[in-house]
């Protein structure tokens, strides 16, 4: 067929002639800018309705065909055609088939250089959907049609280019379903065209040819290459050929992740490639920069493929040809060639490739290749003054140091001083630089970063490396290096206000040069030492500044609990000069005041540290040691210093083992003996025992009449209110009645008697034996200061509070925090800020926050460190039921925050379990807290929609954004709960600090003992978990639902056999979980997760299909759903049980018109400056809490599936 003629299958002669002229009246009511919004809604329907009529493929062809109509129409009928060949295809007879390929093969030929490029790149789309559905099925000429194109024009060859490139995307890079359901008939297609027939027979001799969809012997990497030669053969390239060469590298960039390399070698690819980065022209340059990143991004190289793709690239003239690319890439921070600097970035990255792969196989390199050339080069990108362009280099360089075969070489030691001289300097704080400064890096910093968050994340990525480096060289080469770190310092000491003014409280800055300058110099020492410390195990301060005291402890410190371990008398002296480090106070200055409190527990928190790293030698000099801390702690000003100072003494008795333990046990007891009479107070006890007693006890009592009185919910805004007098009295109450309190000694003596001990080790057993009688008279009254304090959060409680003023209490209690992610300022602007407002209606709300916090974390602090004291905690027989109840009673009350930090707080709780008393201990707190995790969340995802449902132009967005990072962190944190009991390789409980890995998905079934076969078979537990996870399925965090598909994928086959429970939860997996799975398949939110709710979807079907009629009832009771096309889908399913790509394919095609569509596909946003596009290299650098940067795009109308199932820091 020749595509001017029209089949008859496809055209009724009896229907009207003038649909044609319909569509092209509604295409100019559309898009003439005068016409009526009523106007183009009609004309759009009708443009709609075409699109399902049968005769579409017919008009679309005649549109697209008249070459004298506009290019929106005859765009408009290659729409047509796409529509009826990705939605209809399977319903087409093979003459419709072959009628609508003939049209395509037409509109290809017909491509002209005038056609606009849309079209050229449409018809090209429409090529590669008719392929992927019907090549090596019946049309095997394919690839001849494919080099008759090739022999034609610029343009036919673009064409043909733009075809290649997709098809491969769509087969090996994307999870495309039509190519999906292809399964491996296309990849091997598609690699025969591609590969010399040469290289196929070498590798493949016993392949099968009975089927040859191949034209003629060179294949398409080789003609490729060829063209890439032709159009950079000149000095001077023109536009065609440029654009020519740039979309030949684009196509080899699209294939050289997967290609067989011995077909690199053999059509000489990477030689060309390299030519490319010679070429008098950018975006050549940098097409080939692409391409060399994605082919040395590969995995593993065999070691031929190894000598003949990577070992070239450390020869002398490549390496030269890299160096000047990279030297005439450099821009400069006052003039920043956008293009140039984009080149930088990505040869770093691409070097960074090359780089990693040398690393990991050094031993392949020869004599003749000139590593010390390539070293220097990449020292030239260390030192640049882009931190972006630098860090993949550096990110290398601590890679090669580690190396244990070229850590070591000569190449790399000649260089060590110079990688060193670089990273000291790079060490400062350069987030504490303002936004404005001239420093280059600094401008660099703010056109590469868009973000705060993205800022701190990136530069701690930075900081990270130099660290790291600074480290392994230290090891490697400690006295030279130590000596060179020393020295600088040193000077850095001697000129520490050279330039600067002398130090005054009353002009004190945290982030002022003399400050960043020895910080650095801190930061590298901090470094050395790590590094000193590896390299051993292998074989006075002169200002007034708090920080800098407390560097200097740190790093003192450090050294005596690192290299100068053995060295007992240092740290004695250590800890004397810990203990006389002081700074005078000055409440006038604000933030000096604030620092030198700071330098204060820092100090306290030190000497805890060595009092636990040197108990045996402070021991013996115990009667001096309580002397000097007696004295301290009879001077302290508040009673928490008082405590924390006792618990030095306190760690020196319990852990000193060189001392028998009769006599420190009874020095311990008695040191515990006025605490435990406290927790047994009658008052108390009465306290706690109501509402408002406790209100009295926490300093809270006055708190409703002051919030009264002073109409606090008419004020707007409170920051700029003073307290008054009664105010400020009543802050003063608050801060006294805590330090009253048992609550914050319990945490600190408890922390200090399990924190680092082994269980099972003698200083843990004398803690068990010491807290044993001690819990069940504290547990009591603490569990009321938990359930009260939640209470408080719930305005009914405030009976004191007029009706129509209770809506403020949500106020008072929402806590202000600084958190990456979510804050826009710094963390130093945000605690300014907070400490401006202390004498404020603000500052008072925060004190009401600062007291109730204080309760409840405490509490929840005392409870994980008793949970470390293992049968002593959990083996009370009444503890469960009213630890449930205090914890989780009042739960919802609390903010998202706060309840997230419960979450937190019990998880390590719930992990520390002994296996033999979980189903005594575990039943009533799993319960309570998945109903109220899956009450809390499910709410607040609601509230969020119907915000974002009813956003208008003057929302705060800011507060939106705020809130929603809030609710996915605390999604998130439930969801890792969920990972840690439902885990199938988790075995035994881990240490409280375990870092809970990813479910692992369709998982063989769980282990017996486990906590996951504990929670399986307790109903208790597994109803509320299971709902709790059929509801994570629909709230809008995709890292959350992404693990919760993985975990109920792994919980599929657990269910499979005929015990009433597992029949129970098979039937709500197969009603509520795959009903959950088909509407967030539906919403557009989810469509990067589509492939895993499809799988899951997949999962349920073959595990449950054969066993109940359910999934199949639920597929069925689908819009557009019947018998055949259903039981067809399942079939193929069962069949496809070990190809997984393969079966979410047969999901996403079977629900191809429920599934959602992104963003981008709708047309709603444009597409990225590809300028500052990232590549997933990049994107490693920098992460980032909040999802998006904006307001998120509204929730699609579910209106149209409503029916689909067939029925109706904190301050």
């Amino acid at each position: 067929m020749n595509g001017t003629g029209s089949s008859p299958s496809l055209h009724d002669q009896n229907k009207p002639a003038d649909v044609d002229a319909q569509i092209l009246h509604a295409l100019e009511v559309i898009h003439d800018p005068w016409s009526q919004n009523f106007q183009r809604q009609i004309a759009s329907q009708y443009l709609e309705e075409v699109k399902l009529d049968k005769e579409a493929p017919y008009h679309g062809f005649g549109l697209a065909s008249a070459k004298a109509k506009p290019a929106v129409v005859r765009h408009f009928g290659l729409s047509l055609l796409d529509h009826a060949i990705r939605h209809r295809w399977a319903d087409y007879t093979l003459e419709q088939r072959t009628a609508l390929r003939e049209w395509v093969l037409a509109l290809s030929d017909s491509v002209a250089a005038d056609d606009p490029l849309y079209l050229r790149n449409k018809i090209a789309e429409i090529w590669v959907e008719v392929a992927k559905r019907s090549w090596v099925l019946d049309w095997m000429d394919m690839d001849e049609l494919l080099v008759r194109l090739w022999n034609g024009s610029v343009v036919q060859k673009t064409l043909v280019l733009t075809i290649l490139e997709t098809l491969s995307e769509d087969i090996f890079g994307h999870e495309d379903a039509a190519a999906g359901l292809r399964g491996t008939d296309l990849n091997r297609a598609f690699v025969d065209i591609f590969t010399p027939a040469t290289v196929l027979t070498e590798q493949f001799p016993s392949r099968e040819t009975s089927i040859n969809v191949r034209y003629a012997q060179e294949g398409w990497l080789s003609r490729i290459g060829d063209l890439i030669d032709w159009c950079t053969n000149e000095a001077q390239i023109d536009e065609p050929q440029r654009a020519c060469a740039v979309k030949g590298l684009c196509t080899i960039k699209s294939v050289i992740g997967w290609i067989i390399p011995k077909a690199l070698v053999k059509t000489r690819s990477v030689r060309r490639i390299c030519r490319c980065l010679a070429a008098a022209n950018l975006s050549v340059q940098l097409a080939a920069v692409d391409a060399l990143y994605t082919l040395y991004n590969r995995s593993r190289f065999s070691e031929d493929d190894f000598r003949d793709l990577v070992c070239p690239f450390f020869g002398q003239d490549i390496i030269e040809l890299l160096q000047r690319l990279y030297e005439w890439s450099v821009v400069d921070a006052t003039n920043i060639d956008e293009e140039k600097y984009l080149l930088s970035k990505k040869f770093s990255e691409m070097i960074f490739n090359i780089g990693r792969l040398l690393e990991e196989r050094p031993s392949l390199i020869t004599q003749d290749n000139d590593l010390g050339s390539f070293f220097d080069l990449l020292l030239s990108i260390v030192k640049n003054k882009s931190l972006h362009v630098s860090i993949p280099a550096l990110h290398l360089w601590a890679k090669l140091l580690g190396s244990d075969k070229l850590g070591g070489s000569p190449a790399v030691t000649a260089r060590i001083g110079d990688l060193l001289e670089t990273c000291s300097h790079r060490m400062i704080r350069y987030e504490a630089l303002p936004e404005n400064s001239s420093n280059p890096s600094i401008i660099f910093l703010n056109d590469d970063v868009d973000t705060m968050p993205e800022r701190h994340a990136f530069l701690g990525n930075y900081s990270r490396f130099c660290n790291q480096i600074v480290e392994t060289i230290v090891q490697k080469q400690p006295v030279d290096a130590l000596y060179h770190i020393l020295s600088q310092a040193d000077h850095v000491l001697d000129h520490l206000y050279d330039g600067e003014p002398s130090f005054q409280p009353q002009t004190y800055s945290k982030t002022s040069v003399p400050l960043l300058r020895i910080d650095a110099q801190f930061s590298v020492i901090e470094a050395a030492l790590k590094g000193c410390a590896k390299w051993l195990s292998n074989r006075g301060n002169s200002t007034d500044d708090p920080l800098i005291k407390e560097r200097v402890i740190q790093l003192a410190v450090g050294f005596a609990t690192g290299p100068l371990k053995r060295n007992a008398p240092f740290s004695f002296r250590v800890f004397e000069y810990t203990l006389d480090t002081r700074c005078p106070d000055d409440p006038a200055c604000a933030i000096y005041s604030d620092a030198v409190k700071d330098l204060h527990g820092f100090c306290l928190h030190q000497l805890q540290r060595l009092a636990m790293r040197f108990p045996d030698y402070l021991i013996t000099i115990y009667n001096e040691v309580e002397k000097r801390i007696d004295a301290l702690r009879q001077s302290a000003v508040d009673e928490q210093t008082r405590v924390r100072y006792s618990s030095v003494l306190f760690i020196i008795t319990h852990r000193a083992t060189s001392v028998e333990e009769h006599p420190r046990e009874a020095r311990l007891e008695l040191s515990l003996q006025p605490l435990t009479l406290q927790w047994q107070s009658n008052d108390l006890s009465h306290s706690l025992s109501s509402f408002d007693g406790f209100c009295g006890l926490v300093g809270l009592g006055g708190i409703q009449r002051y919030v009264s009185a002073r109409s606090l919910h008419q004020v707007q805004e409170w920051s700029s209110h003073p307290l008054d007098e009664e105010g400020k009295l009543l802050q003063l109450r608050m801060q006294t009645a805590l330090e009253r309190l048992p609550l914050r000694a319990t945490k600190t003596l408890l922390s200090v008697s399990v924190e680092r001990l082994e269980p099972g080790s003698s200083t843990h057993n004398m803690a068990c034996e010491l807290w044993q009688k001690k819990i069940p008279l504290i547990l009591p009254n603490l569990l009321r200061f938990i359930s009260q304090a939640h209470a408080f959060h719930d305005s009914a409680n405030w009976a004191h509070l007029p009706p129509d003023s209770k809506h403020i209490v949500h106020r008072i209690l929402t806590d202000r925090f600084w958190q990456v992610g979510i804050s826009t300022g710094s963390r130093d602007d945000f605690y300014a800020k907070v400490g401006d407002t202390k004498t404020t209606l603000e500052g008072f709300a925060s004190s009401v926050r600062a007291t109730l916090r204080a309760v409840r974390e405490t509490g929840y602090r005392i409870l994980f460190y008793m949970s470390l004291l293992g049968d002593q905690f959990y083996g009370h027989e009444e503890l469960p039921g009213p630890l449930a109840r205090a914890l989780f009673t009042d739960a919802c009350a609390l903010s998202i925050h706060q309840m997230a930090i419960l979450v937190e707080m019990i998880r390590p709780i719930i992990d520390n379990c002994p296996a033999a008393l979980r189903s005594h201990f575990l039943p009533p707190i799993l319960a309570a807290l998945f109903q109220q995790l899956d009450r809390k969340a499910s709410a607040e995802w609601d509230k969020s929609e119907r915000r974002n449902e009813g956003a208008a132009e003057g929302d705060n967005l800011a507060d939106e954004m705020r809130d929603e990072s809030i609710l996915r962190q605390l999604t998130f944190t439930s969801v890792t709960v969920v990972v840690g009991l439902l885990d199938p390789q988790k075995i035994n409980p881990p240490g409280p600090d375990t870092v809970i890995q990813e479910a692992s998905a369709d998982s063989p079934k769980s282990v017996p003992n486990s906590i996951r076969s504990f929670v399986l078979n307790t109903p208790e537990i597994l109803k509320p978990v299971i709902l709790f996870c059929t509801h994570a399925l629909r709230m809008r965090d995709t890292r959350s639902c992404s693990f919760i598909t993985r975990v109920l994928r792994s919980l599929v086959p657990e269910f499979d056999g005929p015990s009433p429970v597992a029949v129970d939860v098979r039937e709500f997996i197969s009603t509520e979980v795959l009903k959950a799975c088909i509407t967030s398949l539906h919403d557009s939110y989810f469509v990067d997760l589509q492939k895993d709710l499809a799988q899951l979807i997949a999962s349920v079907v073959t595990t449950y299909g054969p066993k109940t009629e359910t999934p199949r009832q639920i597929l069925l009771s689908l819009p557009g759903m019947n018998s055949e096309k259903v039981d067809r889908a399942m079939q193929q399913l069962f069949k496809a049980q070990q190809n997984s790509r393969q079966q979410r394919a047969l999901v996403l095609d079977l629900l191809a018109g429920l599934r959602g569509v992104s963003i981008s596909e709708q047309g709603k946003i444009a597409k990225p400056d590809t300028k500052k596009l990232r590549y997933a290299m990049q994107e490693r650098y920098m992460t980032v809490d909040a999802e998006s940067d904006g307001r998120k795009e509204a929730s699609p109308d579910l209106a149209g599936i409503a029916n689909m199932f067939g029925q109706p820091e904190m301050r």
